[in-house]
């Protein structure tokens, strides 16, 4: 699905997603994915669907919620894989900014030393920057990135990023037990937040099915003393640890409402119930799903997730 919701955003009110990139194509494959490891990984730039046809998707579903009478807060590019590998992300951010709806977009920062990935990106009103780690050989263990892309340049493109960029600049910092949450490392990686003087830095734990099976959240008390170095340092800082909600969108076609929203973000089972409640559905159709095998059961953290299941 190129276009889904809106769906709950802790940070973006009620986003619609654009999926510009086909499944689990990416430049990193990150070990606390919510979709699984990457299917083909690449560094290279390419145009992957028609930019019309995605503009034409995005305004039909745009007419259908305000249709609806319910409320659009941005446009976001969180596909499934990495978005800044559309090179024709520019042309569509600069069309669809023409709508009055802001935009945002959810990069790993991989590409952002790329002059013309930069220029792309300050035509957003948001921008989420990953910063996991400033540490190579922690970056390489957690984020699996393709192995020409280096850190060093990665960091001096979103410093770059930053001197340009008239939006709203946000960091992410995925923290990983045993792998990014030691206070040497939090430190490592304050210092440099501090330096670009991010809007906004967040830290997030993982709250969904991995990709690793090995992959936790830190202790509580390890999460405690990431918010309190990040504080010390930073404008301001935010924990990403919590459930977003239910408030998910129904079209009325339950099966596809499921489909499109599973295929970037995992459902937990309230949240299913509440969808199949707003659109008068049963359980059944959860189960034929199940059955045919397009969307999978998984558990984690003592709470049973829905996702849809990524073609091989």
């Amino acid at each position: 699905m190129i276009a889904f919701g809106p769906v709950p955003s802790r940070r973006l009110g009620r986003s619609i997603g654009i999926n510009n990139i086909p499944p689990k194509v990416c430049s990193y494959s990150c070990v606390y994915c919510q979709l699984g490891d990457a299917i083909k990984m690449q560094a290279k730039r390419e145009q992957f669907y028609d930019p019309q046809e995605i503009i034409r998707t995005v305004k039909e579903k745009i007419h259908e919620i305000l249709s609806k009478g319910e409320k659009i807060d941005y446009l976001t590019f969180v596909p499934d894989g990495e978005p800044t590998l559309d090179i024709s992300l520019k042309f569509l951010i600069d069309e669809l900014k023409s709508l009055g709806i802001k935009i945002a977009v959810i990069t790993n920062s991989s590409l952002i030393y790329r002059e013309d990935v930069r220029e792309a990106l300050k035509g957003a009103d948001w921008v989420s920057c990953k910063v996991d780690t400033v540490s190579e050989k922690v970056w390489r263990r957690i984020d699996h990135p393709v192995r020409s892309l280096k850190l060093s340049d990665i960091l001096t493109g979103i410093g770059d990023l930053k001197k340009s960029f008239t939006g709203k600049l946000v960091s992410e910092t995925m923290l990983v037990r045993n792998l990014n949450d030691s206070e040497d490392e939090l430190r490592k990686t304050a210092r440099f937040l501090r330096s670009i003087n991010f809007d906004v830095s967040y830290i997030s734990v993982p709250t969904r099915p991995p990709a690793k099976a090995f992959v936790e959240a830190p202790e509580e008390h390890a999460i405690n003393m990431a918010f309190n170095i990040f504080s010390e340092n930073l404008k301001k800082t935010e924990l990403l640890i919590g459930y977003e909600g239910n408030e998910f969108s129904a079209s009325g076609n339950t099966e596809e409402d499921l489909l499109s929203i599973t295929s970037v973000h995992p459902m937990r089972t309230d949240a299913v119930q509440e969808l199949l409640k707003k659109n008068g559905s049963s359980w059944d159709i959860v189960e034929k799903l199940l059955k045919e095998k397009v969307i999978l059961e998984l558990t984690y953290n003592g709470n049973t997730y829905y996702l849809r299941k990524l073609k091989n």
